[in-house]
């Protein structure tokens, strides 16, 4: 029975299908490629299991084929895989679709800010102040790596790169500028506050 209900396809969707649009190829090359290629930055693929599990939804709906099946003495059987004319307009539509669209997101640290109350004041600074030795390091990690493929990599396989750094950025200051008003005195808070600002709320 076909399945008319319309595919979301994930990120890591998105880049089986646009590495079938290259050619035909099993799930072991399918990670290879895509860690080779740096993808794995924003694709996790560190779990086999999820590219195997993304294949099955993909070819239930009709998105990828069987193309063939490898079969090599002493190792085992490997099926490769090919792209659909289904799933190339749905892979050029989601991408479209991602590109012009701006989605809510629920990420955990933004959630995880939201309840700092329930922390000490220097519970918070000390660990925000973690977070931002680690972020430093991510920025570093990324600028290194946007240098080495600056004169190889055409910058258009470069952008999510890019995109990721600015954000980084972005939230680095952020994390900076929030641990220095706790530092400086100028954003702090005790239970004393607390129950003050819930007597206000109550009345």
């Amino acid at each position: 029975m076909k399945n008319n209900k319309k595919t979301q396809l994930s990120p890591l969707a998105i880049a089986v299908l646009a590495l079938l649009a290259e050619e035909p190829m099993h799930p072991y090359r399918m990670q290879a490629l895509i860690k080779e290629r740096g993808k794995d930055d924003v694709i996790n693929v560190r779990q086999r299991t999820n590219i195997y599990q993304t294949i099955d939804r993909l070819l239930r709906d009709g998105y990828i084929a069987v193309s063939e099946t490898l079969r090599e003495e002493g190792r085992p059987d490997r099926t490769v895989y090919a792209i659909t004319a289904l799933g190339r307009k749905g892979l050029k539509g989601r991408i479209l679709e991602i590109l012009s669209t701006s989605t809510q997101e629920f990420p955990e640290f933004p959630a995880a800010v939201s309840f700092l109350a329930l922390l000490t004041v220097e519970e918070v600074q000390q660990q925000l102040e973690k977070r931002e030795a680690a972020l430093f390091e991510q920025l570093n990690d990324m600028d290194a790596k946007l240098q080495t493929y600056k004169d190889t990599v055409p910058r258009l396989f470069m952008l999510e790169v890019e995109y990721q750094r600015t954000v980084l950025f972005a939230e680095l200051e952020w994390v900076r500028s929030v641990a220095k008003d706790i530092r400086m005195g100028s954003l702090v808070w005790d239970g004393d506050w607390l129950r003050d600002i819930e007597t206000k709320d109550e009345g």
